[in-house]
């Protein structure tokens, strides 16, 4: 494969010098990204500055933070008693053939703005999905030896990002028309805002196929994202000025605005993601039900968001206000995560709900910000097996990362956020993808091929300009 045939002379040119190569994270498997998975992790005390950050909103809404806080607690004990009553079953489930159809009811879109998850049915047919698996394991088995998983004795986690099935689900058509309708669901209150959310980008992710009774891989109630940089970042707590001025229910979480240039790592975290990430994402490669190794949510977006910025301010049993430096479940370089002791009335043995049974082809998508954990067994009889493919759209932070990324896969290197970045990774394993035989828009939303974005009079200034960057910045056009 010649990369000029994938590259515009000007891109090949800019990505043949690129710093990309370099290695930016050390080599590891996902158990480095999440404190959860181990046992023998205590975090140090955060420095004294902590209780000055958390001094600082508290001086200038003391009393509104104390009423939203008095609010909240009952507000979110009706979610909880909802999310109880009803289960898996709260989580809505469309057709992919309604999303492209335009039939998905404004009752249904206010219900997923609401619960913040989503499983859109058969978005791959179910033989190309199985077909996907299989041949992620020929892959796995043709470069035995040199595949890192986790955990190492029995793999259910795989460090591959570039295998021909994963290329290949990210570049299918009614994957990026799925991301298409995920980005629909946001909006910016600022319209200059440079962001195209009808443009997916494609960033690549890990795999996951978790076999019977594996019960290593145990996921604890988690929000990706960062921690700590919610409250420490201005541009990043901006997301949640309502909340922190002591009115969450005016709270939008749909609203992109302050999010495109906020500093969601703050410390080179081992599971950073640098693109934003308006949904996380999985394609399910195995008929999976409840307890059989899959993913469970906490369905109550703007509840559990405002929970999770308030908590700091108040001691969990007394309630009353906690003005040290304390910030609960959060590490600096980690994602922010939950637990029972730490987050008590989110209840979370009740509102971690399983998602409803998936079939191979079904997607699942979930907020940025949406609590989500996997089961600690996997009582199934048979392997419980997604892609990991999130929705991110077009905007000047996803183009930066994309053109690193873009090396990466050229160089079948693990990505810019990933573990042994700039390493050797899938470097001359055997069945490698061939870039050029993606479709002209999977290869374009790559940052790959020689087919820039459109720009149509119904865009608004901001998305014409964002476009037009992305398309200097991966095409010299």
């Amino acid at each position: 494969m010649s990369m000029s045939r994938i590259l515009s002379k000007r891109a090949a040119r800019a990505a043949s010098t690129s710093t990309a190569a370099q290695t930016t994270k050390a080599a590891g498997d996902i158990s480095s990204v999440f404190p959860s998975l181990r046992p023998d992790y205590k975090p140090e005390p955060l420095p004294s500055r902590f209780r000055e950050l958390k001094l600082k909103f508290w001086e200038k809404n003391e009393k509104a933070l104390t009423e939203s806080w008095k609010r909240l607690l009952p507000s979110m004990e009706e979610e909880v008693e909802t999310i109880k009553s009803k289960g898996s079953d709260i989580i809505p489930s469309v057709e992919y053939a309604d999303v492209v159809s335009g039939k998905i009811s404004e009752e249904d879109l206010k219900e997923i703005r609401h619960r913040g998850t989503v499983v859109i049915r058969n978005v791959i047919p179910r033989d190309r999905a199985l077909d996907y698996k299989q041949r992620i394991r020929d892959y796995v088995a043709a470069n035995k030896g040199r595949v890192t998983a986790f955990p190492a004795d029995s793999p259910a986690v795989y460090e591959l990002y570039w295998t021909p099935s994963q290329a290949e689900a990210r570049a299918h058509p009614n994957m990026l028309e799925t991301q298409r309708f995920l980005q629909r669901l946001w909006h910016s209150s600022d319209p200059k805002s440079r962001i195209s959310t009808s443009n997916p980008l494609t960033y690549a992710d890990r795999l996951r196929i978790r076999d019977p009774g594996d019960s290593k891989f145990t996921l604890g109630p988690h929000v990706d994202g960062g921690s700590l940089e919610r409250w420490e970042d201005p541009e990043y707590s901006s997301v949640y000025t309502k909340i922190l001025e002591g009115n969450w229910e005016q709270y939008d979480p749909w609203d992109v605005r302050h999010r495109l240039n906020a500093k969601m790592d703050m410390y080179n975290g081992a599971g950073a993601c640098s693109m934003l990430r308006f949904f996380q994402g999985w394609l399910s490669m195995s008929d999976t039900a409840p307890g059989e190794g899959t993913l469970h949510v906490c369905p109550m977006l703007i509840h559990s968001t405002a929970y999770t910025l308030l908590r700091p301010f108040f001691d969990a049993k007394t309630l009353k206000p906690n003005l040290d430096s304390t910030f609960p479940g959060s590490v600096g370089g980690a994602c922010q995560e939950f637990n029972p002791v730490t987050h008590p009335h989110m209840d979370l043995e009740t509102t971690m709900v399983s998602v409803p049974r998936v079939e191979p082809g079904d997607f699942v998508a979930w907020h940025c910000d949406s609590l989500h954990s996997v089961d600690k067994e996997h009582h199934g009889k048979g392997d419980s097996s997604v892609l990991y493919v999130p929705a991110t759209p077009m905007c000047d932070m996803n183009v930066d990362y994309l053109l690193k990324q873009r090396q990466a896969a050229l160089s079948y290197s693990p990505p810019w956020d990933f573990p042994g970045a700039g390493g050797p990774g899938e470097k001359g394993f055997k069945g490698q993808v061939d870039w050029s035989s993606l479709n002209p828009d999977g290869q374009r939303a790559m940052g790959l091929g020689n087919k820039p974005w459109e720009i149509t009079d119904a865009m608004s200034e901001g998305e014409k300009e964002a476009v037009r960057s992305a398309n200097k910045a991966c095409f010299g056009e």
